[in-house]
């Protein structure tokens, strides 16, 4: 990969599609993630004004102290970035004392996590509005379009998403172009939604590259039955998760009238 084309690439799209849109800004949710890391700087690049927003609900110190590192660096290479932070934490319990409880705790807990993300997703399009930014997707391609791991109006709720088309190696090389912090780029990814320690790899069953390698053998034709042991096994995971989640990854179905009934 183009590493320094693609970043300009980037950045030359980001800044069109702001200025096309007659709008101000970007507004970036920081987890302390690589993907929010990157997309973050990407968006600073183009010169246009940047918002970086930390929303913890319980979040783990390690978290948030690696989301802080990354925007006061960012903050003292680009002018046009500024931060803020809104502790989602006593409004998420209230949710959670308001709504009734489920006696599976399976789905409860599930439920919980994606409600967190989808509280994030408001806060970020309630600083969008004051200031008329586009809320910017953090989604790399594998979690987008392969194995669907974000949350539907959540994370999933965004105006554009830069890095949408790259795998999540591929955000690491632009990670290191950028500059971000060792502490992200060696961090294991999570997404932070359950209030522990879990990583993603924990609850996809594979690892990033796993799944890239599936997808990339997905797309050329390949079947269950080409690969035996632990390709055999990252395999049937991708294809589970890819079908499971096509909800997320396809338009919402619409139901069509016929004409004569109308």
């Amino acid at each position: 990969m183009q590493t320094e084309k693609v970043i300009k690439h980037i950045v030359n799209w980001l800044k069109n599609y702001a200025t096309n849109a007659k709008m101000e800004g970007f507004v970036v949710g920081i987890s302390g993630g690589i993907d929010s890391a990157v997309t973050s700087a990407l968006c600073a690049k183009t010169g246009l004004r940047t918002l970086c927003v930390e929303m913890p609900i319980h979040q783990a110190p390690n978290q948030v102290s690696r989301g802080r590192e990354h925007i006061q660096l960012l903050k003292e290479k680009f002018a046009n970035v500024s931060n803020t932070e809104v502790n989602l934490t006593s409004v998420f319990e209230q949710f959670k004392n308001e709504v009734r409880q489920t006696t599976d705790d399976s789905f409860h807990d599930l439920s919980l996590a994606n409600t967190r993300a989808r509280l994030r997703m408001t806060t970020l399009y309630y600083f969008a509005g004051l200031h008329r930014y586009l809320v910017i997707g953090t989604g790399n391609k594998v979690e987008d379009f392969g194995v669907g791991f974000y949350t539907k109006y959540g994370d999933g709720g965004v105006d554009l998403n830069p890095i949408a088309d790259l795998m999540k190696s591929e955000v690491y090389k632009l990670g290191q172009a950028l500059n971000i912090p060792d502490s992200i780029m060696k961090a294991a990814p999570t997404d932070g939604l359950f209030g522990d320690s879990r990583t993603d790899e924990d609850q996809l069953g594979a690892s990033y590259d796993e799944l890239e390698w599936a997808m990339k053998m997905k797309e050329t034709g390949k079947t269950n039955t080409d690969f035996s042991g632990r390709q055999q096994v990252v395999f049937d995971i991708y294809n589970k998760l890819n079908k499971t989640n096509q909800h997320k990854m396809t338009p919402i179905p619409a139901c069509k009238i016929p004409k004569e009934l109308k």
